[in-house]
């Protein structure tokens, strides 16, 4: 008899191998110029040709994990792994400056277009030649002197990893707009990504460095962020952790909020921490009490603290990857505790999130609904969307409920 567990793990690993993973690997290779195509319409049609580093490096990097997580049958993973060359050997040629700082945009040729600004360039080129160099054949490892030298994707990874490093106190540097000292404020967007980015890195790190980028990391979410009375995360706070009453220090971004969780469960399964599981187990709840829309469903995008009308205007849309996350996170909970709410939650996330985004006549998923549920934009990737969220959440779902196939759902 199939468990209702094992029917959602077919659901998550037939969505991705033969709707999400087809559609990219079909429509977004640039196969004259390099690289990925991302801006691409509800049939996969290109409809601009500008390439965003931050998602080529999350392509790569999708294709690269499958591989690596040996996914598919052999002739899949081999094509897979020529995608993620496609797309490594356009980033390695085209991506960064002369100080291997990674640019935010280029032509379709590869031409910069827009200077490298964002830390989460090199955050997800880090994380892209990083699980490109493990997927890569053992025999391209460099042997010099009678020791594996590191290869040229792991080089760029750890190069990036550095730039990470180096600017995560000012991750826009000569690019921010803030006038210096005025109202300095820390985003909760460089902890959370640098824990998932330490993590995914472990293996070309060195000693004890995981673990210190992982305290100092974790300390950061769960103190500076959290605010502990009403559970809830902000997206600024200030330089040591304040509360700041302006339009950005009251921002609440529940997307964020949900996705640093599950790296804190993550982090804290890895160290077999029983208390932040639960903390952060907690904190979800409370932004989905605190975020979800009880007119006509689904997670807000943005939400202000205190009430007060927030200043994004796309406030009460209702994008695909809060709501992924959102999945993620809460079959990580209940796999983890096995505690009633979080299947409540699951179940009710899950019905609107499959109700609402997905796309199976033609593939991947809609990323923009309105605040009523209807589809805002046709688009299947543009600037902000690529191949990432849901493929990764396919994957990541269909994992913890392999895991839960002993387990009995609750009624």
């Amino acid at each position: 008899m199939t468990s209702q567990f094992d029917s959602l793990s077919n659901l998550y690993k037939t969505t991705l191998l033969e709707n999400v993973v087809p559609f990219w690997a079909t429509h977004s290779i640039d196969a004259e110029q390099g690289g990925y195509f991302t801006c691409l319409d509800q049939k996969g049609r290109p409809y601009d040709t500008d390439k965003f580093i931050w998602l080529q490096n999350r392509q790569v990097w999708l294709f690269s994990m499958l591989c690596n997580q040996k996914v598919g049958s052999e002739q899949q993973q081999e094509s897979w792994l020529a995608i993620a060359q496609h797309g490594a050997d356009f980033l390695a040629a085209h991506g960064r400056d002369n100080a291997g700082n990674w640019y935010f945009s280029l032509n379709r040729s590869g031409e910069p277009l827009t200077q490298p600004y964002s830390i989460f360039s090199d955050c997800f080129a880090a994380m892209a030649f990083s699980q490109y160099a493990l997927a890569l054949p053992v025999g391209d490892a460099q042997f010099s002197g009678g020791e594996v030298s590191p290869t040229p994707a792991q080089k760029i990874a750890l190069q990036a990893y550095e730039n990470v490093l180096r600017r995560q106190d000012n991750p826009k540097g000569q690019y921010s707009k803030a006038y210096p000292g005025t109202r300095p404020l820390k985003a909760l967007a460089v902890p959370m990504i640098l824990a998932n980015l330490s993590l995914e890195m472990d293996w070309l790190l060195a000693g004890d460095r995981l673990e210190t980028v992982l305290q100092k990391t974790t300390h950061e979410v769960m103190n500076d962020f959290l605010d502990r009375d009403r559970m809830l995360l902000y997206e600024h706070v200030s330089p040591t952790g304040e509360f700041v009453d302006c339009y950005e220090g009251r921002l609440i971004n529940p997307g964020h909020g949900i996705e640093a969780m599950w790296f804190m469960m993550a982090i804290a399964e890895r160290q077999n921490n029983p208390a932040l599981i639960d903390q952060a187990g907690e904190v979800i709840l409370s932004i989905l009490d605190y975020a979800w829309d009880e007119k006509y469903g689904g997670l807000y995008y943005f939400l202000d603290s205190q009430g007060h009308p927030p200043q994004q205007l796309e406030w009460d849309q209702k994008l695909w990857w809060v709501h992924l996350e959102t999945l993620v996170a809460l079959s990580m909970a209940y796999r983890l505790t096995q505690k009633e709410r979080y299947w409540i939650w699951y179940q009710r996330v899950h019905d609107y999130t499959w109700g609402h985004f997905s796309d199976p006549e033609n593939g991947e998923w809609y990323g923009y609904l309105n605040r009523q549920g209807d589809v805002l934009l046709p688009l299947k990737g543009g600037k902000w969307k690529g191949c990432f969220h849901v493929p990764r959440a396919m994957y990541l779902c269909w994992q913890q409920f392999e895991q839960m196939s002993p387990l009995t759902p609750c009624p």
